[in-house]
């Protein structure tokens, strides 16, 4: 009698051999990205360690000590204007990856993928243990700094017009919100993973708060050029566009391929490689990606909220141990809850919106949500441990849900939009310049806030909500178009489709 199947077994071979290389590219670009944001983090970790209230730490007796306020700071920030400093390191990244954004995309049209991911996730760990190195070699120059920041944010542009690319090219409109709504917890996976190794090495060694995350980066930049897959076609399986809701079109199960190296295909051997169908493969100009509905008004509502999370990202951790009195590590720890809402928003407005077919009108209203949230936690969000808590969950959904839905969902679907006929090269582009755009936004927030902060917090608040307001403002149009397709009046088509 022969025996049946391991269960393991069976569960394996019950999927395809393309639900399986899919679901290895979502993870593989997944763990590449969650390497970005996880390299990008530490700074915020460390600031509040480079300039400390040094009258509440013990001095040690050997050290001969000139300045009682400044002696535990590490010079040039243990200046009084130490806050406009940060705000100078924090810009030398966030500009450098706002202008190298927008020709990031071009790149990555016309350059292999995974050459093109390799070495930026090589190069960001070089500059990434550059930074840390500054403590073992006593480097105290600001300029040193801020140009290892301009490089980094150079080389941290390589990331994500490419790995969306990546995305695109696997899968297919039916469930994309919820799909790149958990994938895009990786944002927020790298910032907690981010805060919580720099946090282990802050307060005794922080140049490791940057060595271990470049590390990290670099080994999944050798990592991607030994895995990863750019196209389904490349390892011949179907393209999206060949999968339906009804029937994915997954006629080849892992172990029914033939030993020769024949498909399998409705239980028939074929000897033929399958065609694909001819696609456009010319690159889209930067002015043709600006033409796609849409485009340019999820670009400037992606200004504004990417300006609202940024500066969370920059500076949460100062504000926390500024008016809440931890110190750098618990700061760090605590940062982490505004993420960990990040990861449940983003799932949210991508569930949302994949059953409402309204992108922009899940933007708009998580948006309007966040403003009156964020005025609440800056007033009574400090008042207790568990509102503390609470708070920071809601606004980490709240801001960051719009924020991952228009750089994932929404940028994959303009970049697939009907008006480009089948050009799967135009998605670099238009990824790059959504996200370009945002990252303007990126540059500006932690600016604002480095100049704002000295005349207290609540003024910080008060910038942010404003942003809020104005990136709401900018999907009216859309929100409008959208309601009316639920009303009946114009045909409700995803991919923003001009009538």
């Amino acid at each position: 009698m022969k025996s049946p199947l391991a269960p393991g077994i069976r569960l394996i071979t019950s999927f395809s051999r393309d639900s399986w290389y899919r679901g290895f590219i979502l993870f593989l670009t997944f763990l590449f990205y969650m390497a970005y944001h996880l390299s990008r983090k530490p700074i915020s970790i460390v600031k509040s360690e480079l300039h400390r209230n040094c009258s509440t730490v013990i001095q040690p007796t050997d050290l001969n000590i000139t300045n009682n306020a400044t002696w535990c700071d590490w010079a040039p920030f243990d200046q009084d204007n130490y806050q406009t400093l940060f705000g100078v390191l924090d810009n030398s990244f966030l500009v450098a990856y706002a202008i190298g954004m927008f020709f990031s995309g071009i790149f990555g049209e016309r350059l292999p993928l995974r050459y093109y991911l390799s070495f930026g996730m090589l190069m960001s760990g070089l500059f990434t243990c550059l930074f840390g190195l500054g403590f073992y070699w006593n480097i105290h120059s600001l300029g040193y700094y801020a140009f290892v920041q301009v490089m980094n944010g150079l080389m941290q542009t390589t990331g994500w017009p490419s790995v969306v690319a990546c995305i695109g090219n696997w899968f297919g409109k039916g469930k994309r919100g919820f799909i790149m709504g958990v994938w895009n917890s990786h944002t927020s996976v790298g910032n907690i993973l981010g805060s919580l190794i720099a946090g282990v090495f802050v307060s005794s060694n922080w140049g490791l708060s940057f060595i271990v995350p470049g590390i990290i980066i670099a080994s999944t930049g050798i990592l991607c050029f030994f895995f990863l897959v750019e196209k389904p076609e490349d390892v011949n399986c179907a393209p999206p566009q060949h999968h339906s809701e009804e029937d994915d079109g997954e006629t080849e199960p892992l172990l029914q391929n033939s030993p020769n190296g024949n498909h399998t295909i409705n239980g028939a051997v074929s000897t033929e490689t399958p065609q694909i169908e001819e696609e456009h493969t010319e690159a889209i100009s930067f002015f043709g990606a600006l033409c796609i509905p849409g485009v340019v008004e999820f670009s400037l509502c992606l200004l504004f909220a990417k300006l609202v999370s940024y500066t969370f990202l920059y500076w949460l951790p100062l504000y926390i141990s500024n008016v809440a009195h931890f110190d750098a590590k618990q700061a760090g720890d605590m940062s982490t809850l505004f993420d960990a809402g990040g990861i449940l928003g983003g799932i949210m407005a991508g569930l949302v919106s994949d059953y409402t077919g309204g992108r922009a009108t899940t933007c708009c209203v998580m948006l309007v949500a966040a403003a009156p949230m964020l005025f609440l936690y800056n007033y009574i969000g400090q008042r207790s441990l568990g509102t503390t808590v609470a708070m920071l969950l809601v606004c980490g959904g709240l801001v960051n849900g719009p924020y991952a839905l228009i750089t994932t969902a929404v940028s994959a679907d303009l970049g697939t939009h009907e008006s480009l006929r089948g050009n799967s090269r135009a998605l670099s582009t238009v990824t790059a310049i959504i996200d370009g755009t945002g990252s303007i936004g990126a540059a500006l927030g932690p600016l604002f806030a480095g100049v704002i902060s000295p005349t207290g917090w609540n003024n910080v608040f008060y910038m942010l909500i404003s942003a809020d307001v104005l990136a709401c403002l900018f999907l009216t149009r859309l929100v409008y178009k959208e309601v009316l397709g639920w009303c009946g009046r114009v045909p409700r088509v995803r991919g923003f489709k001009e009538t």
